[in-house]
């Protein structure tokens, strides 16, 4: 939870520190700005998504309610209510400059819009016409294109993306953060959305980029959660899981890497088995502070 609540809100630019963050999704502490309070607010919703995704069905109603609970650490006079200006999508980069990528439904087509992807879903699932995976994405895609909030849709498509895999039996967004995956490249992200987005208006769109996109990411869980799952079967002890948790990595890693590996161990017992590898000279540690790193030597 903490993954995804802290990846999903960084990819719209919205962060505070590693320690607030876990106080914050642990409810251990209280929001201090605007920032937080967004955190706070993607907490709420991905707990109730955790604990009753079975209890909220897809339709325009709910959205909103979820919506609301977003914004409800916060006043924000359109929490719980569709877009009353024109807004765009845009992507903002390291650098500062922004692209507008597309151009969303204007507001009064909206609620009209949103119920009836919603009732699209519904019955296309319904009727297991298709794949769930692919409708789950075409949904999340057309809700993008709609962008039926002043704010917060990037992190609401992902609340719902969440909500839609758990409804269909696709559970692996409990163990692994799907959102952490998408903030590793952002701009892969938005790149396929811009392809996927070309001629919606017209009804004329390739969302074939976006799906195969998604699916990828979906497929990449569900590898890193095998391979946590086979380390924990082995019951090894903590050195020796460690030990083969750094041989799945590729270059440069860090304690939070093998700690994604191995669920099963304290921090303390990775980062004493990380001491030990270094003395034996299989690994080198470089930087200081939240900056270490490693790497195999042999």
């Amino acid at each position: 939870k903490v993954q995804s609540t802290e990846a999903s809100n960084a990819i719209e630019g919205i962060v505070t520190t590693n320690t607030r963050i876990r106080q914050l999704v642990a409810e251990k502490t209280t929001p201090r700005n605007r920032d937080e309070q967004e955190i706070a607010g993607y907490r709420d919703v991905l707990n109730l998504i955790h604990e009753n995704f079975d209890a909220i069905p897809i339709t325009q109603n709910y959205i909103l309610q979820l919506h609301k609970i977003f914004y409800s650490h916060m006043n924000n006079p359109m929490a719980g209510r569709t877009k009353n200006v024109q807004n765009y999508i845009s992507a903002t980069y390291p650098d500062g400059h922004v692209d507008t990528l597309f151009t969303p439904l204007a507001s009064y087509e909206t609620p009209e819009a949103l119920d009836r992807i919603c009732e699209e879903y519904n019955r296309v699932i319904g009727n297991m016409e298709v794949e769930p995976l692919i409708v789950i994405t075409v949904f999340i895609h057309d809700f993008l294109c709609i962008h039926p909030f002043n704010d917060g849709n990037g992190r609401m498509s992902r609340l719902l993306t969440t909500l839609l895999l758990y409804r269909s039996g696709f559970y692996v967004g409990k163990y692994i953060s799907l959102e952490a995956k998408i903030a590793k490249n952002k701009d892969l992200y938005y790149d396929v959305l811009r392809q996927a987005q070309i001629g919606w208006h017209e009804g004329t769109e390739n969302v074939v980029p976006f799906i195969k996109y998604l699916l990828e990411i979906i497929l990449s869980a569900c590898k890193d959660f095998a391979d946590r799952f086979a380390l924990v079967e082995t019951k090894l002890p903590a050195l020796e899981t460690v030990r083969r948790a750094t041989m799945e990595k590729v270059g440069r890693f860090t304690k939070q890497d093998i700690r994604e590996l191995c669920p099963s161990l304290s921090i303390s017992s990775i980062e004493g088995a990380l001491r030990k590898l270094v003395a034996a000279g299989e690994l080198k540690r470089e930087g200081v502070g939240k900056n270490i790193c490693y790497y195999r030597l042999k």
